[in-house]
């Protein structure tokens, strides 16, 4: 599980401001200027790395279950009645050991925010008694009026994530990923110091100010937060490398793919699927839209999606349907998606993917980001400007096109006829758009090819009863693959959806 992604814990007790309820300590007032920040990073990244400290050893006690069971003081909250959300802070822990440097800025004045370890109750007096006074806090969280909930949290290295539209967390952003897939071995750079700004009364909007440090950059983050309808960040970044950087990628995000409708066959669990994304959605420089059905794959898989000036691309949860998880704890039709909108133009480069094997729910297996083609030298200063949409759909759908329902996978060939092992049949359901206003009759055709192998039936038909188009086409693979897919539907030339990609890694039925 990605260090961001504990989530907020249980039997929170919800209450109000006391004129006698001490509030948190404050450092003195220091004057406060967000270009500042940018040149602390410029400064930092002059000279050498300093690794950030582990902790003391009690940290160690603390596991993920005795994380859960600390409590902080809600009614000790910065802006707590001040502000339409208030602020409440994370204990360090086995998997957050480092102290993240706060500070509360107000009137053009920052003040450094001082732990008071009276505002934790830990639970247990021996831990407790062995934790120095002046251990620090390991990020924060951002709550809701009410207090019984939060939307919003960093914490873990340069994780952090939103509930979205419907108050469920689920994937993760990071500040930035470096080398991620690399032979090298990926880095996590942290966020070190954070500036939150205090908002006006009411207000759903929040500014955070962040300083990024790792051994081969450091970067100045201002994060403007908008809650609405979702959750929408801009996010502008000032980046210094230290060193040359191999794989540097922007605006990343990391999720969890475990199995969906067309890799049943890798499912270990009674649920009829397990994922907080289930595909990385495109629209490209060229005005192309692209859905990739994410995979589990047998094998660490790195895909690169060749691109300039990209308009957007996301991890997306595109099904909605609480049937098709049967999940009444963790709600896998509520997990947000999450879309990338540069508000610059990005030059060339490619929307990675990386896609990791796993056996559980637990683990992040699945990373996106913007991997600019031009190297990466010290030295250098490289500014992104984007915009993060926190949201249950996509936020500039193409209208008049159809968009991928669902992707299937069973044997080849045809009812009563010979089931070949070595072809397998896709059925891929679309949607929407121009789809909606054909007939049954309609001379709809399926557009698609197949790298190293050959499709040796294919044919579309609208479902009876629904609005849905399907492809269907039987493939043929020569050896263990993987094998790309690309499909599309027309009509008299006339292209009708966004174009089907898949990578296919052959595979035998067991029955």
């Amino acid at each position: 599980m990605a260090l961001g992604a504990f989530p907020a814990p249980l039997g929170l007790t919800v209450r109000t401001a006391r004129a006698d309820q001490p509030t948190l300590p404050l450092g003195e007032p220091q004057p406060f200027d967000p270009q500042s920040l940018i040149e602390q990073a410029r400064a930092r990244a002059a000279e050498p790395y300093r690794p950030l400290d582990g902790g003391p050893d009690a940290l160690e006690r603390i596991t993920y279950d005795a994380h859960q069971r600390i409590r902080f003081d809600m009614a000790r909250c910065l802006w707590l009645g001040e502000a339409r959300y208030p602020i409440a802070f994370f204990h360090l822990h086995r998997f957050a050991r480092t102290p993240v440097r706060i500070n509360v800025v107000a009137n053009g004045e920052a003040r450094s925010l001082l732990y008071d370890p009276t505002a934790f109750d830990v639970g247990d007096p021996e831990l407790a008694a062995a934790l120095p006074p002046d251990l620090g806090y390991a990020g924060f969280r951002v709550m809701a009026p009410t207090l019984d909930t939060d939307w919003m949290s960093f914490l873990g290295a340069s994780y952090f994530r939103t509930a979205g539209a419907e108050d469920q967390y689920g994937l993760s952003a990071r500040g930035i990923a470096v080398n991620t897939a690399a032979d090298s071995g990926e880095e996590f750079p942290a966020f070190t110091d954070f500036w939150l700004v205090k908002p006006p009364a009411g207000t759903d909007h929040l500014e955070i100010h962040a300083l990024l440090d790792g051994p081969s950059l450091t970067g100045a983050y201002t994060f403007s937060v908008t809650r609405g309808t979702g959750v929408m960040m801009d996010v502008a970044t000032h980046l210094f490398p230290r060193t040359s950087i191999e794989r540097l990628g922007i605006a990343p995000m990391t999720s969890m793919f475990w199995y969906a409708e067309h890799n049943r066959h890798q499912a270990a669990d009674w649920r009829p699927e397990v994922h907080d994304s289930d595909g990385l959605a495109l629209w490209t420089g060229a005005d192309e839209r692209i859905w990739r059905p994410l995979n589990n794959p047998p094998r660490l898989q790195v895909n690169a999606y060749l691109d300039s000036d990209p308009n957007g691309f996301g991890l997306m949860q595109r099904d909605r349907a609480f049937e098709n998880y049967q999940d009444d704890a963790v709600f896998y039709e509520r997990r947000p998606s999450l879309w990338v909108e540069p508000l610059d133009p990005w030059g060339r480069g490619a929307v990675e993917l990386v896609e990791i094997p796993t056996d559980d729910e637990i683990y992040d297996n699945i990373v996106a980001f913007w991997l600019p083609e031009t190297p990466v030298e010290a030295g250098q200063e490289l500014v992104y400007r984007y915009r993060l949409h926190w949201t249950s759909e996509e936020p500039y759908p193409a209208e008049s096109l159809g968009r991928v329902a669902a992707t299937r996978i069973g044997r080849g060939g045809r009812p009563g006829g010979p089931r070949l092992e070595d072809v397998k049949k896709f059925a891929i359901d679309f949607e929407g758009g121009a789809l909606d206003t054909l007939l049954e009759t309609d001379a709809v055709e399926l557009v698609a090819t197949v790298s190293d192998g050959e499709i040796v039936d294919a044919y579309t038909l609208k479902v009876v009863d629904t609005p849905l188009w399907r492809a269907v086409l039987d493939i043929r693979v020569a050896g263990d693959g993987p094998a790309n897919l690309n499909g599309h539907l027309t009509i008299a030339d006339r292209r009708l959806t966004e174009s089907w990609v898949f990578q296919y890694f052959p595979f035998r039925f067991d029955t």
